[in-house]
């Protein structure tokens, strides 16, 4: 299985290659610039890996939750790539693309969502090493994240780096550990779209649309 990941929801551009077994990838702090950089890099890590697109089994691109503009830009590409092609292209969860980083087996994720909110989400490894939601991605304030059952849960994502103290209050003694420093990157993406690829549940590249969960993006100026 040959599969080439897009990741461009967060500051950080990423493009990974999975190659039969194997993950090669390049990542860039883009800030601004996922638009100028992207489709170098896809060429670039093709060329290396002396492969041409038509030679692929299928794209897959982080979906979301993340940058309203990154979102569009990853599955923009993937579509228009996907066309040229006719390849199968899949949309993975960003934030099962953060705890897919982590060898535990319940884990609370969020991001930054900026505007004082984080995108927020809890995970559970299932015996097919697969994750079951316990809570589902939502957009919410760090003090309003939703309450997981039990102990031994393991915090990660940027919304631990920004939200350290108000996520630390809300959970108290069911986090065990917090890893941070940790953004969706395109290996795991790539890592999350093989089953679904082998499995035969290709999507339409016309179907695949970003995951936003805000609606908003902007503050008004009485807002401020």
């Amino acid at each position: 299985m040959k599969i080439l990941a897009l990741e461009t929801s967060t500051e950080f551009c990423s493009v990974a290659l999975y190659l039969d077994g194997k993950i090669f990838n390049k990542e860039i702090l883009a800030e601004r610039r996922h638009s100028e950089i992207l489709l170098p890099m896809v060429h670039e890590l093709l060329e290396e890996s002396a492969l041409a697109l038509q030679q692929l089994d299928g794209i897959a691109f982080g979906a979301g939750p993340g940058s309203f503009t990154g979102l569009r830009i990853a599955c923009g590409v993937a579509q228009g790539l996907a066309y040229a092609t006719n390849l199968p292209v899949i949309g993975i969860s960003t934030l099962e693309a953060v705890v897919q980083q982590i060898e535990e087996q319940k884990i609370i994720v969020a991001l930054d969502a900026r505007m004082g909110e984080i995108y927020h989400a809890a995970y559970q490894k299932t015996a097919n090493f697969d994750w079951k939601i316990i809570s589902p991605p939502t957009l919410c304030l760090p003090q309003h994240a939703l309450s997981v059952p039990g102990n031994g849960w393991i915090g990660c994502g940027s919304g631990f780096d920004v939200y350290r103290e108000e996520l630390s209050a809300l959970y108290g003694e069911n986090i065990h550990q917090v890893h941070f420093k940790l953004h969706p990157q395109a290996g795991e993406i790539a890592q999350l779209a093989l089953p679904k690829f082998t499995d035969g549940s290709n999507t339409d590249p016309a179907n695949v649309t970003p995951v936003y969960i805000r609606n908003k993006v902007a503050l008004k100026e009485n807002e401020r």
